[in-house]
């Protein structure tokens, strides 16, 4: 079976046309009733590579990999079929850029198409990476919480096997009815997220995470599973939870447990660097740290900084997000039952 077979089929992209072409965003891989920004933006990953592919074969002699991708979410989307809209802005030697659209049926006037996503892309093909590569020393801080090993490493193994190594367990995502898209990879973190932060003192969480997508237990993190991945982060999203119910619970003067999973984090913009280039057959764990420094007036900040087994840095992320009532994702969807 290829690598990743259920996620690659999630995020396949079909030329239709000069510069047009056809997705189908699933259910699965949604937040309720719309779908994840970090999946719906490995949809857009693969939008590059299958465009240059496409529309410019002979551009570069290895594949057009996106090194950033900077995105838009205007308007949420929709489980279902979407239409992509390329312009190229610049095709180049070492680099080229590209300006996308994510178009579906507006909610108001479902027989005309409106914008859902827009963004730029840049590609690089990996034989044109060339230049200096200095080491600039820089860490995690705070440290992450040390494994069992005698180095503080953590134990992969006995962690895979029994879910537990030292202070770091398993976790299950909160809420995975609504938050459907956490269900597709296997987190382990030193403690929920308030036990995280109360730790920490500070709205930062540490995440070692597996690929499952769709059950596959054989899944593997590739280039385009990191860009869902910078955008996935339920650890960080249960303090979110605590915060935001706490806040409203004493501003209306009800019980937190009454308020606690009725709120939604939708992205408003998302900003990618992709710093290496994982091997062909992916790798089995990647380590996340999520940093937030304010959340003001509903709005909040996230810097995500993804690293392998190896410590050197795979890619990063930078997003605005809203803190909003769950009522606004379903509005007047329905939750598909899969």
């Amino acid at each position: 079976m290829p690598l990743n077979a259920a996620f690659e089929d999630a995020i396949r992209v079909t030329p239709e046309g000069a510069n047009k072409y056809s997705a189908n965003l699933r259910p699965e891989w949604c937040i309720g009733t719309v779908p994840h920004g970090g999946y719906t933006s490995a949809v857009l990953y693969k939008l590059a590579l299958t465009h240059f592919e496409h529309a410019h074969p002979k551009q570069y002699t290895s594949p057009a990999s996106p090194i950033s991708l900077q995105f838009s979410f205007i308007r949420r989307t929709a489980a279902g079929p979407a239409t992509l809209e390329v312009e190229d802005v610049k095709l180049g030697a070492r680099t080229s850029t590209i300006h996308i659209k994510l178009l579906q049926p507006s909610e108001k006037q479902p027989s005309k198409l409106e914008t859902k996503v827009v963004g730029y892309i840049t590609v690089s093909p990996p034989d044109a990476e060339v230049g200096i590569t200095v080491p600039t020393g820089w860490k995690a801080h705070p440290e992450p919480v040390p494994g069992s090993l005698p180095d503080g490493r953590i134990n992969f193994t006995q962690l895979a096997e029994t879910g537990k190594d030292g202070a770091w367990v398993k976790s299950a995502p909160p809420f995975p009815e609504f938050r459907r898209a956490a269900t597709q990879l296997e987190l382990y973190g030193p403690g929920k997220g308030e036990t995280q932060q109360q730790r920490t003192g500070s709205m930062a969480i540490d995440q070692w995470a597996r690929f499952r997508p769709c059950g596959d237990q054989n899944g593997k993190w590739t280039d385009a599973a990191v860009v869902y991945l910078l955008d996935m982060f339920p650890m960080a999203l249960d303090g979110f939870d605590s915060v935001s119910a706490n806040a409203v619970a004493k501003e209306k003067g009800e019980s937190v447990a009454d308020v606690k999973a009725k709120f939604w984090y939708p992205t408003v913009t998302l900003n990618i660097d992709m710093k290496k280039h994982l091997p062909a057959g992916g790798v089995e764990w990647l380590y996340s740290r999520i940093v937030t420094k304010v959340v003001r007036d509903g709005r909040t900040d996230l810097d995500v900084t993804v690293l392998d087994q190896d410590g050197e840095v795979v890619a990063l992320g930078t997003q605005v997000g809203l803190v909003v009532s769950a009522s606004r994702n379903v509005g007047t969807r329905k939750m598909e039952k899969l």
